[in-house]
């Protein structure tokens, strides 16, 4: 987290809202940038009721993304701008099935590893901030998979989405419970 205001002369030779990305390898910093999307697409993978409620989600899950651009960390700051900044250029895995559970499991081991990344090598406000906002992305999805429609006042109806259970196996594996 940036302990000097913008404009400030920097404490480690760095600019004020510069984050040392070179404090990480190029595939740790992959694991930083690439996680919040495996998240947001683990938390919309279900099923949805309606193509509208995938929709939904699937925004829900990008504006949480997006959010990170107003943290106060320049760590998810920065991991924000190099997400929208990573070209598209992954095949498509058409036909090939993978199994949720493993999915899952692969992304909640990736969640212990960055846990551990950033224990090691950021600024504990830096750490917290980057693990909860990457919660707070499938929380978002979690909102928009059983809306509420507050201005009719009326209660939306189920849709099959994530659980509790998910987001707090997330929760545990990014060291936030």
């Amino acid at each position: 987290m940036s302990q000097y205001a913008p404009g400030e002369p920097p404490i480690d030779g760095r600019r004020a809202g510069q984050v040392p990305t070179m404090a990480y390898s190029a595939d740790e910093w992959r694991l930083l940038v690439r996680l919040p999307g495996r998240v947001l697409v683990a938390a919309t993978s279900t099923e949805p009721a309606t193509p509208r409620h995938a929709v939904l989600e699937g925004l829900a899950g990008l504006e949480g993304i997006a959010a990170g651009r107003s943290f106060d960390s320049d760590l998810v700051r920065a991991v924000v701008v190099a997400i929208y900044a990573e070209p598209d250029n992954s095949p498509l895995q058409a036909g090939r099935h993978v199994d949720r559970r493993d999915r899952l499991a692969a992304l909640l081991v990736s969640c212990q590893a960055a846990v551990e990344l950033l224990a090691d090598r950021a600024d504990p406000a830096d750490s917290a901030a980057y693990r909860q906002w990457v919660q707070s992305v499938a929380a978002r999805v979690r909102g928009a998979a059983h809306p509420v429609d507050r201005h009719l006042g009326t209660a939306g109806e189920w849709v099959p989405g994530i659980g509790s259970s998910f987001l707090g196996r997330l929760g545990t594996a990014l060291a936030l419970r």
